[in-house]
């Protein structure tokens, strides 16, 4: 979620230094500069009356092989020109030119990228003309403050023989742009790092480990699945090893609809919650990418931002205190009820190990994937670009892996694995408050109240001595934005009111508590109150007529909604269990849900894969619009469940079972079942799903498994 917040922090740079356009703001070097014909056009018109001494591109060295090549191909492309050849003509084609609508925020002129790299002219025997696409950076200084607040560049495309560097063209559209405009306020510039043709880049080594350990899995996935699905009848006696890594069985687990009544330990509207926190925060991220495209109507971005809708993206961060929430409740529940069954014994280490072996292998596998097969499955004219945290992941890819990257860091290696490692950190210290909780009790359950109070303080004092804004509009910057949301305290408040109302529900489980109708309807307009104002509330403060708000404002408001947010769905989750949840419990605790929380670790990870992907494969500019960017997502999102699901049966899947086998098996999960449970067989259950001692944390399903329940009861 950071990286929308980022992004739109940086857009709210341009809110505060926006104007409206008035008659005599636009000058006459940009008149000049819409007089231009297409750039590719004005580019051969000057090559094909230029001489080499006229172009004086070499002063003072000596022309170098790659450069005369690169002008014997130049001159024979004039000449392919001169005759109405298609592929010289396809050349000048693929250009862009000056963007339409500059002055509405259109920066970018695509072009046509695949008929540029498409260019292949054979030559000689040994010798060919192929296309090299590039982006062309003009630098105007002429442009509104409105416009100049979003950038003072355009990108434009170009396309010229590959054998050209682009050093070597640089030096010549200097020249070309000083003829045709004579401004000094104009100037342009290209990076070889821009440029692209069809040759394909040789794979290096971290590329070729990747693909082999995909491959890999993949291999072993199918192997156990086919033996699973043609050799084993009776699945009652397929071994453990098969069914860990069967895609058969992992798929029978993930689609499998648990019937709540079976069994009163299993919350079923936090599957609801989970889901819609996630499709939250996906949603919120699909906007930070849709606004860092090319747009031909950026400037829109200045009026978006007053709009109502929009603060539910600016603030869609709750929706990551939710799982914070989610993930400190079935901590404590579950390890409550597992100590209370071992009289208070609690294996520690053992619990870090689990965990670590839940999430760590799997990120390890992002941070490779994201890496490294980002410019192998793409090609467009965004494509030149790597993954936009490469170089964080090349120089701290293991602070990621130790859970420490919010503080060691200061550029993280997949920017939404922050909330891994302050879920982890979070983690770490539940052990001293689940002890302290099974042996004092309510004195503990105040002690961690008080600590709510005091991490909350922290978070406002923090505010108010460095004098941070998280107002999109007061334009903060990016790491201050970044050291504020990644620090584990910020988010501590959450997942503790979350530990402690779960410790509310173990002591309560089973207990129906009576309400009248009047106090039902008062904890919902009371809920819901709180989460609209948290929405809600810097809307006012938030338009651009607004004055400033107040650092003392601002710090009441983030910490307070800090402790809101979560006690909105303490009500939520207690009413829905205790049966007043009405339609809302009916909605969020449909078992549609079930699957996509299962699969919610796996969306979480691999959905920004598939936002920078989609980002890359654009071929033309955008509109920016609520409505297209909902549209935008729902594509994306169901191309992210079909790559989830493929990778949760491929890593997940069989590295949770794995992780699973360490933990000691309870004998009791060995006894028959009761006979509401006859029905389901051990071939609807995983191997690593039979241990009662398993921790649920935010990423799993939000149940106690009914094997294990039935087995109780006996």
């Amino acid at each position: 979620m950071v990286n929308v917040l980022v992004t739109l922090f940086v857009c709210g740079l341009l809110i505060v230094s926006a104007a409206q356009l008035k008659d005599g703001d636009v000058p006459q070097e940009y008149l000049r500069l819409m007089g231009l014909r297409s750039l590719g056009v004005e580019f051969a018109e000057h090559f094909r009356n230029a001489s080499l001494s006229d172009l004086d591109l070499f002063q003072p060295r000596i022309p170098s092989q790659e450069d005369l090549l690169c002008l014997a191909d130049m001159a024979e492309f004039m000449q392919a020109l001169t005759t109405g050849k298609l592929w010289a003509l396809n050349m000048i084609d693929a250009w862009g030119s000056i963007p339409s609508g500059l002055l509405y925020g259109n920066f970018y002129d695509l072009g046509n990228f695949d008929e540029c790299v498409e260019i292949s002219k054979e030559i000689t025997s040994s010798h060919s003309i192929n296309g090299k696409y590039c982006f062309l950076k003009v630098s105007v200084g002429f442009l509104p403050q409105s416009v100049a607040s979003l950038t003072n560049a355009m990108r434009i495309a170009s396309c010229f023989p590959a054998s050209c560097s682009a050093a070597y063209i640089d030096a010549f559209l200097g020249q070309l742009m000083q003829k045709l405009l004579n401004s000094s306020s104009t100037s342009i510039q290209i990076r070889e790092a821009t440029c692209q043709t069809s040759e394909s880049k040789p794979w290096n080594s971290m590329q070729i480990f990747t693909v082999v350990l995909l491959g890999l899995m993949g291999s072993i996935v199918a192997l156990c699945t086919m033996y699973d699905y043609f050799l084993c009848q009776d699945q009652s006696q397929v071994p453990v090893a098969v069914k860990i890594f069967s895609a058969r069985a992992s798929s029978r687990a993930l689609f499998r609809i648990v019937d709540s009544k079976s069994n009163p330990n299993i919350i079923s509207c936090l599957d609801g919650i989970r889901c819609m926190s996630l499709i939250w925060v996906v949603f919120g991220h699909e906007f930070g990418y849709e606004a860092n495209s090319p747009n031909v109507n950026n400037l829109d971005l200045l009026t978006w931002f007053e709009e109502p809708f929009s603060n539910f993206i600016l603030y869609a961060y709750f929706a990551v205190d939710s799982f914070f929430f989610i993930g400190g409740l079935l901590v404590a529940m579950v390890a409550l009820r597992s100590m209370e069954k071992s009289k208070g014994r609690l294996n520690v280490p053992l619990m870090y190990l689990h965990r670590f072996i839940r999430i760590v292998p799997i990120l390890a596998v992002a941070i490779l994937v994201y890496m490294n097969l980002m410019t192998l499955i793409t090609d467009g004219p965004m494509a030149y670009m790597e993954y936009h945290g490469k170089e964080a992941c090349e120089k701290g890819w293991f602070w990621t892996l130790l859970c420490v990257q919010n503080y060691a860091a200061s550029n993280v290696c997949l920017d939404h694995s922050w909330y891994l490692a302050v879920d982890m950190q979070l983690y770490i210290i539940s052990p001293l408050l689940l002890i302290a909780l099974y042996k004092w009790g309510k004195k503990a359950a105040a002690g961690i109240a008080v600590l709510v109070l005091l991490v909350s303080s922290c978070l406002f004092a923090t505010m108010m001595v460095n004098n941070y804004s998280m107002l999109a509009k007061n334009g903060s910057e990016a790491d201050t934005v970044k050291k504020l949301y990644f620090a584990t305290h910020t988010h501590a408040a959450p997942w503790l009111i979350g530990f402690l109302f779960g410790y509310f529900l173990h002591l309560n489980r089973g207990k129906k508590f009576q309400f009248s109708r009047i106090a039902v309807w008062s904890g919902w307009v009371l809920s819901l109150a709180m989460i609209f104002t948290s929405i809600f509330a810097m809307y006012p403060a938030g338009q651009l007529s607004a004055p400033p708000l107040s650092t003392l404002d601002e710090s009441f408001y983030y910490t307070l909604t800090r402790v809101g947010w979560p006690l909105a769905l303490c009500w939520i989750v207690f009413a829905c269990v205790q049966g007043y949840g009405g339609l809302a419990n009916s909605f969020l605790s449909s078992p549609l849900w079930q699957p996509l929380s299962r699969l919610s670790y796996s969306v979480y990870m691999w959905h920004m894969f598939m936002q920078e992907v989609n980002v890359r494969l654009i071929r033309t500019n955008n509109y920016f619009s609520d409505y297209n960017v909902m549209r935008e997502f729902w594509s994306v999102f169901g191309f992210t469940l079909l790559l989830s699901y493929v990778l949760y049966i491929t890593i997940e899947a069989p590295l949770g079972g794995l992780g699973n086998l360490i933990r000691p098996q309870r004998k009791t999960i060995m006894q028959p079942l009761a006979p509401s449970e006859q029905a389901k067989t051990s071939a609807d259950v995983q191997p690593h799903e039979l241990n009662v001692g398993r921790n649920l944390d935010e990423h799993e399903v939000p149940k106690i498994q009914e094997t294990a329940t039935a087995s109780e009861n006996q």
